[in-house]
């Protein structure tokens, strides 16, 4: 009897307050929950979320292990698993959101579409397949969808599910990183910003025309620690965890303005409600903080060429004839060199759904709450 009193006494005055700090050093994550409608996401941007559009849309091939870990085969993601907006979309107990350009992937797109391609930007405005081009794929897929309404479709998305949608737009960093590639000047990448926020500013004006309200908007990761870039990079200005801090100096004046931008719209669109994610905190975050995390080599690449410190090698790269992979992709951050593995984006999800770095802090489940 003895003894069971002591054991209770440990439990309740040890591990239940061990316990707590456990769970209270980790980001909460918010529990989300459709409780009013099935959700609808429409997704714009670049290869961070892109679900098969490139590989779909030029035929272009994204070869294993690619998509090793998941779903067993390449599906055109450039990850060893799930994206971030595949983890938000399971958050939501929603299937993943289909490539529009996918015509084989069977899908009747009843829970939205991704007009995401790989190496989108906003500008040049009319070359496949940037923000603009996507805009107009996506006018085209309304106006079609809601013909199928009227002629009696049950299983498409009628005006009010195109209403209630959530319209996520992550895009920007082509913009900063190939400007940087095409060797102008720190001052003169900065100087393209504005029109880049301009780009963005018509995108979500269009979709709020189109009767769009909810808007989720990420800004730009700090590509300056990037394995592709400090290995291209020649000089480097190398910032105390070995990114490049030009390159990461241009994604914060580009995410000030789109948080600027954000604010604009609120005010100016009076009944939308505009969610601004700041990516970039927590993705600077698990490179500074990598062991932490339990992961080794931050700035290395898992699939690739060349060994440290990089493994990036632009003619070897992942998928590619010559290039390896990792046995243990949950060690490292970067998968390819650009992109992230799934245990990283596992971690960025959990971060994201805490609200604590979404202005406002609201839930990922808002638009379908309500």
């Amino acid at each position: 009897m003895h003894s069971h009193f002591l054991s209770h006494f440990f439990l309740f005055f040890f591990l239940v307050p061990l316990l707590c700090l456990l769970l209270l050093s980790f980001p909460h994550t918010v529990h989300c929950q459709c409780s009013k409608r099935p959700p609808v996401i429409f997704n714009f941007g670049d290869s961070n979320s892109d679900t098969g559009g490139l590989a779909a849309g030029l035929g272009f091939p994204i070869n294993s292990p690619n998509g090793r870990i998941f779903f067993q085969r390449s599906t055109g993601r450039f990850s060893d698993g799930r994206l971030l907006i595949d983890l938000l979309c399971q958050s939501l107990n929603t299937s993943f959101v289909s490539p529009y350009l996918d015509s084989l992937g069977g899908s009747k797109f009843a829970n939205g579409a991704n007009f995401a391609v790989a190496g989108s930007a906003t500008l040049p405005k009319f070359v496949p397949f940037s923000l603009t081009i996507q805009l107009m794929q996506f006018l085209h897929y309304k106006a079609r969808t809601l013909e199928l309404v009227t002629a009696g479709s049950g299983n498409s998305i009628n005006d009010e599910g195109f209403r209630n949608a959530l319209y996520m737009i992550d895009i920007g960093q082509n913009d900063l990183a190939d400007s940087f590639s095409k060797n102008l000047t720190y001052a003169q990448v900065v100087k393209r910003i504005p029109s880049i926020i301009t780009e963005i500013k018509n995108a979500i004006k269009t979709l709020y025309n189109q009767g769009g309200r909810n808007f989720w908007i990420h800004n730009t990761g700090p590509f300056g620690c990037l394995p592709q870039k400090l290995s291209l990079v020649q000089n480097k200005d190398l910032d105390p965890y070995g990114c490049i801090s030009s390159y990461n100096s241009a994604a914060r004046v580009f995410n000030e303005g789109l948080r600027h931008l954000c604010i604009e719209m609120r005010s100016e669109l009076k009944d939308a409600n505009v969610v601004y994610v700041d990516i970039y905190s927590i993705k600077y975050d698990l490179i500074a903080n990598a062991t932490k995390y339990g992961f080794s080599s931050p700035l290395m690449a898992c699939c690739g060429f060349g060994g440290p410190p990089y493994n990036y090698n632009i003619k070897v790269t992942c998928g590619n004839p010559g290039s390896q992979a990792c046995d243990d992709g949950s060690k490292f951050i970067s998968w390819d060199g650009i992109h992230h593995t799934e245990a990283a984006n596992t971690i960025i999800v959990s971060k994201v759904l805490s609200t604590v770095y979404s202005t406002p802090r609201t839930t990922f489940d808002f638009f379908c709450r309500r």
